[in-house]
């Protein structure tokens, strides 16, 4: 269960922030942040496996990241890869023009999703239901996306998620430290105590995910500045046990 966070036009001088956790399977081979495409120019990590992206950033401040939405079916293997969705949300140059390309996509294509997409104008989510393409605009404050709906309230683990991921952008609001900032938000990603979630493993409860064959396999910060530009970070696995190192913007 991937973990992302967003602010929205909600932390002065900062648009757009993201805190993520990428939960997988370790035999899934990916490579860290890199150039994807230079047309627009996007960095993200890699799928080497069927290729596309989980968490992309393009120049021009657009962001797209894509979770597996949990459902009582099985996935179906011949079904169109995710992580095609945020390459074609950033190909389109905002947000805005994204929302009409993803509302287009044939929702029965995919397996169930949730897709990310925002810039400094604005953000939403889209979720591919049975029966049509689900947009959802993100308002401006904080918002917990995972395999469930948006800020879903009945999830604990995102309930106290969310009280851990406001009080550090509190503190930002108070202190305007942006290397305080990212040191809280690490602290809430690299979190191990337990959600008490009745519907998952106890291993699964927590954010930073341990779980055998199945865990978090990196994190990621990402900050948007008023001027449109990018600062990133990149943890090459759990980061309860890697550092956030610099990593490329586009």
């Amino acid at each position: 269960m991937c973990t992302l966070a967003i602010y929205v036009r909600s932390l002065p001088g900062l648009p757009l922030v993201i805190a993520a956790n990428r939960d997988e399977f370790f035999e899934r081979a990916a490579t860290g942040p890199e150039l994807l495409e230079t047309t627009p120019r996007v960095v993200g990590g890699r799928d080497l496996r069927a290729g596309g992206t989980w968490l992309a950033i393009a120049a021009g401040g657009v962001v797209a990241g894509v979770l597996n939405r949990r459902t009582g079916a099985a996935p179906v293997p011949t079904r169109r890869s995710r992580g095609g969705l945020p390459l074609a949300a950033l190909a389109a140059g905002s947000a805005a023009a994204a929302r009409s390309v993803v509302a287009a996509l044939p929702a029965a294509a995919y397996n169930p999703f949730n897709l990310l997409v925002a810039d400094r104008g604005e953000a939403w989510v889209a979720q591919n239901h049975e029966d049509e393409m689900r947009i959802t605009p993100l308002a401006p404050g904080l918002h917990l996306v995972s395999n469930l709906d948006v800020d879903d309230p009945t999830c604990p683990k995102i309930a106290r998620s969310h009280v851990r991921f406001a009080a550090a952008g509190d503190a930002f609001v108070r202190q305007r430290d942006r290397a305080a900032l990212r040191a809280a938000l690490h602290a809430v990603v690299a979190d191990h105590s337990l959600a008490l979630d009745p519907r998952l493993p106890d291993a699964l409860g927590a954010i930073c995910v341990h779980a055998g064959p199945f865990g978090t396999r990196s994190s990621s910060l990402l900050l948007l500045d008023d001027g449109g530009r990018w600062q990133h970070w990149f943890a090459d696995g759990p980061p309860c046990e890697r550092a956030y190192e610099p990593a490329p913007v586009p």
